[in-house]
C-alpha cells in the first residue's frame, strides 16, 4: 500500500490503464458511476475535467448515492463510464448486478468490471455457506460469497450482454513500469462495452 495515497496493486493497475487505454481524460462530457468508492480515487476522479461523477454504495457513509447494484436506479443509458472494482465477489446475484450495468451504460460507453480471480478453471460458490467464518474459510473472506475464475467471470459478462476484452497489463505498460509500482502481471483488465 502507498503510504501517501493508500492505493495497493490494483489501484494503481486501474490508475494506468484508465491514462492509457481510455477516454477518460479527454476532457468531453461523460457521466461516470464509481461503485464502492476507493479514497485513493475519489478525489482525483471527482476533479477530471467533464465528468459528471457519481459514487455509490448499498452502506458507505461517505458514498453520494446509497445504490443496490442488482437494482440501479436509474433509467437505461445513463452513464458513459462505469468502474466497479472488487464488489461482485460480496453480491449474491452478481449475474443480475451485471445486467444492470449492462443496463445503465450508454452505447458507447464503457465500464471496468473488476473481481479477485483466485481460480484457475471454474467459479466456486456454494449459496448454502451463510456464516462469515465459513465463507472465510471457503472463499477466503468472511463477506465474499464466490471465488472468481477468469474465464467463468467473462463468460458471466458476455452473457449479461457485455462484449469483453481481457487487457493484460504488458500490453500498456512496461515491465519496469510494473515493478517498480509492484503491480501484478497477472491481474487482467476486464472492459467492457455494449455489443
Amino acid at each position: 500500500m502507498c503510504p501517501v495515497c493508500h492505493s495497493v496493486m490494483r489501484h494503481r493497475l486501474v490508475w494506468i490503464f484508465f491514462e492509457r487505454c481510455t477516454n477518460l481524460f479527454d476532457s468531453n462530457k461523460k457521466k461516470m458511476l464509481h461503485v464502492a468508492p476507493e479514497y485513493c480515487f475519489q478525489r482525483r476522479l471527482s476533479r477530471i475535467k467533464g465528468i459528471d461523477y457519481l459514487t455509490a454504495d448499498i452502506s458507505m457513509p461517505s458514498a453520494m448515492v446509497k445504490m443496490d447494484i442488482t437494482d440501479i436506479q436509474y433509467p437505461d443509458n445513463t452513464f458513459d463510464v462505469i468502474y466497479c472494482s472488487h464488489v461482485l465477489e460480496h453480491v449474491v446475484d452478481d449475474r443480475k448486478a451485471m445486467r444492470e450495468f449492462h443496463r445503465v451504460l450508454t452505447n458507447k460507453g464503457w465500464a471496468v468490471l473488476q473481481v479477485p480471480i483466485e481460480r484457475p478453471e471454474t467459479t466456486y460458490e456454494d449459496p448454502s455457506i451463510t456464516d462469515p467464518a465459513e465463507r472465510l474459510k471457503a472463499f477466503g473472506h468472511p463477506e465474499h460469497v464466490r471465488c472468481y475464475s477468469a474465464k467463468d467471470y467473462e463468460q458471466r459478462l458476455i452473457d449479461a450482454g457485455f462484449s469483453v476484452k481481457r487487457i493484460k497489463p504488458l500490453e500498456f505498460a512496461s515491465i519496469e513500469e510494473i515493478e517498480k509500482m509492484r503491480i501484478s502481471k497477472n491481474e487482467d483488465i476486464f472492459l467492457c462495452t455494449k455489443l
